[in-house]
């Protein structure tokens, strides 16, 4: 695969290089140069990916693991070094420890259902923050519901961090699990994770994080943060759509009994009894999506080829500048100022909803996304119910910072 080349510019990325990788940036959305800030959502993919996955469909289609024929050794032999791509991006010690899944939230459910269940009882909680995706926070009310245990949730203030205080007072030994989004993906804030699992590690208490935003936009070592389960998706780090990693401790694994069961998962089957195979294939029931787990592994070796540090940086520049300006605009205000944020910008406008803005913005070329973002709870802690989220990848630029700034300034021109 051709690997992108950073120059030594002043955040370490020739961004316009870096462009010409990704078809679809290059087209026009009403007559507009597309501007797509909407990354967050879901990020737009490198021609290293789309040939790597073309490429796969040409030449290796085939089954994994049950053939003995040359397409189904080269497929498997594919399939298998994508998860120690996986295994070596997060900084995990064993690609035994790299379970595929469809995406972030089949990673939760999988951690729910097979590590949580079997241990928890009426009375027992699961712990959660106010900032939580919907993925993060409806497979715990779903097991709760079925087992008796309870939710707990650690408030955000009103710059949108974590109560950490009261958090450490919530860890307790009724505690089964701690759930904590490592990027916010409606506020952009950056979590204290190590230290929060420094904290439930020190009462026994295991921890899943939620990497989905964390992943595309700089360096995560899963041992360094010694996290037990982390969770990520493809489609949001340049990946395919439909595919994703959950990491876990290799003892952990171990213990988990699959809460799916089919092909591919088993040493043998009679009637009377089955015997699952060793992790992580025993948490891969059925036909796995193999095209997706070969493109995800080109993007994050894109991504090692940009290096996370230039990525951070650049988004970080882009971020801080869109900020600054979308605050200058009268009426403005940002949603979740927290110290530390990653990709994110999310905003109201007084007198303007969200979609109404998020409508003209289109008119204008540029994508962002308008609503709750899957994160409704977060909208009732401020008392709103959508936001605008204008959010960045490794391919924006500037001057996309400017169209976005004129184009709110239409908006502003339109409703006064």
């Amino acid at each position: 695969m051709a690997s992108p080349v950073a120059t030594a510019t002043r955040t370490g990325l020739d961004v316009e290089q870096i462009r010409a990788d990704f078809p679809a940036l290059h087209q026009e959305a009403h007559g507009r140069p597309l501007v797509y800030l909407d990354n967050a959502a879901t990020t737009q993919k490198p021609r290293q990916v789309i040939d790597t996955v073309t490429h796969f469909y040409e030449h290796d289609c085939a089954n994994v693991h049950r053939g003995v024929h040359l397409l189904s050794q080269r497929a498997t032999v594919a399939y298998e070094s994508a998860r120690t791509t996986i295994k070596a991006h997060l900084g995990a010690a064993d690609s035994r420890e790299i379970v595929f899944t469809r995406g972030t939230t089949e990673a939760i459910n999988l951690v729910a259902q097979s590590f949580v269940r079997p241990r928890i009882e009426p009375g027992d909680e699961i712990l959660i923050t106010g900032m939580e995706h919907h993925s993060n926070i409806v497979p715990w009310q779903m097991l709760c519901e079925a087992t008796g245990a309870e939710l707990k949730v650690v408030p955000i203030t009103d710059e949108g961090e974590l109560e950490l205080d009261r958090y450490a007072e919530l860890l307790s030994h009724r505690t089964k699990i701690v759930g904590v989004v490592h990027v916010s993906n409606a506020l952009g804030t950056v979590n204290p994770v190590k230290e929060m699992i420094e904290l439930a590690h020190a009462k026994g208490i295991p921890v899943l994080v939620d990497g989905a935003q964390a992943v595309p936009h700089g360096a995560v070592d899963v041992r360094d943060l010694d996290c037990d389960f982390y969770a990520f998706s493809g489609h949001k780090a340049y990946g395919p759509t439909g595919i994703g990693a959950l990491y876990g401790k290799r003892e952990h694994l171990l213990e988990m009994v699959p809460y799916q069961g089919g092909g591919d998962m088993i040493l043998s089957v009679t009637f009377d009894e089955t015997l699952y195979a060793e992790p992580p294939h025993r948490f891969e029931a059925g036909t796995p999506n193999i095209e997706g787990a070969i493109g995800l592994a080109a993007a994050l070796e894109y991504l090692e080829a940009l290096g996370a540090d230039a990525v951070t940086a650049h988004e970080t520049e882009l971020l801080d500048a869109a900020t600054k300006r979308a605050l200058d605009i009268p009426g403005v205000r940002l949603i979740g100022a927290a110290r530390r944020r990653a990709g994110a910008l999310s905003f109201v406008m007084d007198g303007v909803h969200p979609h109404d803005i998020g409508t003209i913005l289109d008119t204008e070329g540029v994508a962002i996304r308008a609503g709750h973002h899957c994160a409704q709870p977060v909208m009732q802690r401020f008392n709103i119910s959508a936001t605008v989220r204008a959010s960045f990848g490794v391919y924006n630029t500037t001057n996309e910072v400017d169209r976005l700034i004129e184009a709110l300034a239409k908006v502003k021109e339109i409703f006064g």
